[in-house]
């Protein structure tokens, strides 16, 4: 696999000559979404990277069934390449990513198109703050429509975990919540029925794995972080979140460290709306 992480300076040298040097032809995603404003398209048509196309989370990125289901699950293959065609990408493609909230965001297209067998999928490292502060310019309303893509996908190309593994899994291996520490104690839970965590996860909020310019931490910091955590040789690595879009963002980090992560893409949003689990709180796993 290419390399995860692309600069704000080689993604505008791709947009000027249409690929990249390592990579293919470049199709650019805008996945703004914030639990509190889900609809990004008003800022991206504020200014978006030259382009871009705009991805909705919560449509092109996932359906909506039944509360047990959790909140963002997984959306039909035939849905996501429908998306995926709309947003021109063919075959060869290196597809960027991108939000404005340090990639917490849009890291769920880059783990979801991935999965789905998308070779070449980077971020944008820091996010359009990056591209921003570097003078770069923005595009203005709607991007052209691309001509369709041909891309075909398939679930499958990631490690995942089901609800019915979970708790087998944090019995063996290492399960890492990826929420705010209070959320993780059940201080606080502003969105899901029920407060506390997995029995048996430990806590490592993802933000953690970025500095304040919105950029991963170097892949050594990120690695000393996870071996703190339990990561250890022979050991499974799993993560979820609240509804398994800042998993993914996890499994960037995880990733970068060498790792490779299994997600839980129902998250706390299905564990917990299923009242049979038992749920933990308290800073401990258990």
């Amino acid at each position: 696999m290419t390399g995860i992480l692309v600069s704000a300076a080689d993604l505008h040298a791709s947009v000027e000559t249409g690929a990249f040097p390592d990579g293919g032809p470049v199709r650019i995603l805008d996945v703004r979404w914030r639990l509190d404003r889900p609809d990004g398209r008003p800022d991206y048509r504020a200014g978006h990277i030259p382009g871009a196309q705009y991805v909705d989370l919560d449509h092109d990125l996932a359906t909506h069934g039944a509360p047990t289901e959790g909140r963002h699950p997984l959306p039909p293959i035939a849905s996501l390449q429908a998306a995926a065609r709309r947003w021109g990408i063919d075959p060869g493609d290196t597809v960027v990513v991108y939000d404005d909230l340090k990639n917490l965001s849009s890291a769920r297209a880059w783990w979801l198109l991935r999965h789905a067998g998308v070779a070449d999928v980077r971020l944008l490292d820091g996010a359009l703050t990056a591209w921003t502060d570097a003078g770069l310019p923005l595009e203005r309303g709607d991007a052209d429509t691309p001509a369709s893509g041909s891309i075909e996908l398939t679930y499958g190309s990631l490690p995942v975990l089901e609800l019915e593994t979970v708790a087998g899994f944090a019995d063996s291996d290492l399960l890492l919540d990826a929420r705010a520490a209070e959320r993780y104690r059940g201080e606080v839970e502003p969105v899901d029925p029920r407060a506390g965590h997995i029995p048996g996860a430990v806590s490592a909020p993802t933000t953690e794995n970025v500095g304040g310019d919105g950029r991963f931490r170097p892949a050594d910091e990120l690695r000393a972080r996870f071996r703190m955590l339990g990561a250890e040789d022979g050991v499974g690595v799993g993560v979820y979140c609240g509804s398994g879009v800042t998993a993914a963002h996890q499994a960037v980090a995880l990733t970068l460290a060498g790792f490779e992560p299994r997600v839980f893409p129902g998250s706390w949003s299905q564990w917990s709306n299923h009242p049979d689990l038992p749920v933990a709180t308290g800073p401990e796993p258990r």
